[in-house]
């Protein structure tokens, strides 16, 4: 197409809301036309490297035409059907048995959503429904972590502990509490003499369990690694103390794994590199590598026992018209399938050490302070002064620019650069990030 034409569809597209939406944002968009592998390309004919698999979910990468079928296929035969109490589908069926005991031993029952700010609402009512089957209806507070991110419905927007996505919807829902982070590099809350941060940000948890009341606190939520927030990978010992305090205070422990599930960390999902299992796990995104609309929770048995031994005026309300779509778990099987034969898990922490050695290497500029990772998700905190480290939220959208110019798409986090490119990525492909990244980064120096 020729600029002209690109220009039309951008003025067109000005009848559309985006998410997230500023103007100002939004003036100068990439118009995308198609994608294949790792590769997006645009309507005036640029061909740009996709740092961050869409939106860190397209994990199979761009073009792959067995999911396509896999979508085909079920919809010829049947694209939808109500899967409310009374009614079921094959392919539901049969995701929700693969799934089974697939992230976590003893998660073996799965409700699905279309998402996951829909998985992460669908979590805390399900806590909430938990305790009052057991007795303790004053348990309805969430405890999460500042700087974490978990979706944009209207409780999920106040369980994420970062305040632009408050301002404007206010006032805030009430129950939802925020602690420190676990942030190696920059560690908010108060360290104790002789306490790691990962002890003090688990002493955090146990505080406000306890200034707030344990008979009042249904749940601690918490991405393993936090995305939004700036690709926040905690230290060692963080996730197994969270699990002893969620346990002494009888607190449900809530994964949202709605990035770091299907292989994005060099696991199958994240929790298990700290042997840590968690009450309930949300999931999304990389479940169907976005060619559909799909996500869910897995519940532990201990929970599903509990629905059904209730009583019919204690039944389980919730669920969304697309929950168990038969096309959207038709794909999310398929892709699974993709992600095993391929091994994605093992990709991702073989790429992902070269993306990260690759990445080490822009420390030689002055303004970069951090660099993170695990798996093929990483983090490059830009800084004014690396001994005060200063957060430099300015320089970081002129690299993120000046990246996108040369054909790299990253996505500025604050003051943080995020990686996070298709598990399907090849080594000449990262290392194209790096070079791309560096001559961003010269071009800003």
């Amino acid at each position: 197409m020729t600029n002209q034409e690109t220009q039309n569809w951008i003025e067109k597209d000005k009848k559309q809301l985006h998410p997230t939406y500023h103007p100002k944002s939004h003036a100068n968009p990439l118009v995308i036309e198609r994608g294949d592998g790792v590769w997006l390309y645009t309507t005036d004919g640029q061909k740009v490297l996709d740092g961050m698999a869409g939106l860190w979910n397209v994990n199979a990468g761009y073009g792959r035409e067995e999911l396509a079928k896999a979508a085909y296929d079920q919809m010829k035969v049947m694209s939808f059907t109500s899967n409310f109490s009374g009614m079921t589908n094959l392919p539901s069926i049969t995701l929700a048995d693969k799934l089974a005991g697939f992230a976590y031993e003893g998660l073996n029952t799965t409700l699905f959503t279309s998402g996951g700010s829909e998985a992460n609402d669908s979590a805390f009512k399900t806590a909430r429904y938990y305790w009052k089957r057991k007795g303790k209806p004053g348990k309805y507070k969430v405890i999460a972590r500042k700087g974490s991110y978990h979706g944009i419905t209207l409780a999920a927007t106040f369980a994420t502990g970062l305040e632009k996505y408050h301002t404007m919807f206010g006032p805030a829902m009430e129950g939802f509490v925020h602690i420190p982070a676990p942030n190696p590099y920059r560690y908010e809350g108060q360290l104790k003499a002789g306490e790691t941060v990962g002890q003090a940000a688990a002493r955090e948890l146990e505080e406000a369990i306890l200034r707030e009341g344990a008979d009042t606190v249904s749940a601690f939520i918490a991405e393993p690694v936090m995305g939004v927030g700036g690709v926040i990978v905690p230290p060692a010992d963080y996730f197994p103390l969270i699990r002893q305090i969620c346990d002494k205070y009888e607190v449900l422990f809530i994964a949202d794994e709605v990035i770091t599930g299907f292989g994005r960390t060099g696991e199958w999902f994240a929790l298990k590199h700290w042997n840590v299992k968690p009450d309930i796990l949300s999931f999304a995104k990389a479940v169907t590598s976005g060619y559909a609309q799909l996500g869910g929770i897995q519940i532990s048995d201990e929970i599903r026992e509990t629905m059904e031994s209730a009583a019919d005026t204690e039944a389980y309300m919730h669920g969304y018209t697309y929950s168990g779509h038969a096309m959207a778990c038709a794909v999310g099987l398929k892709n699974i399938e993709i992600m095993e034969r391929e091994d994605f898990p093992k990709r991702a922490r073989e790429l992902g050490k070269r993306l990260l050695d690759g990445l080490q290497t822009m420390k030689e500029f002055s303004f970069v302070g951090d660099v993170r990772g695990i798996g093929l998700v990483c983090g490059v905190e830009i800084v004014s002064d690396k001994d005060a480290r200063t957060p430099d939220p300015v320089r970081t959208m002129q690299i993120f620019k000046a990246a996108q110019e040369r054909g790299l798409r990253t996505r500025p986090l604050g003051n943080t650069l995020a990686f996070s490119p298709p598990l399907s990525i090849n080594e000449d492909e990262v290392d194209e990030i790096i070079k791309r990244l560096g001559a961003a980064m010269d071009a800003t120096a």
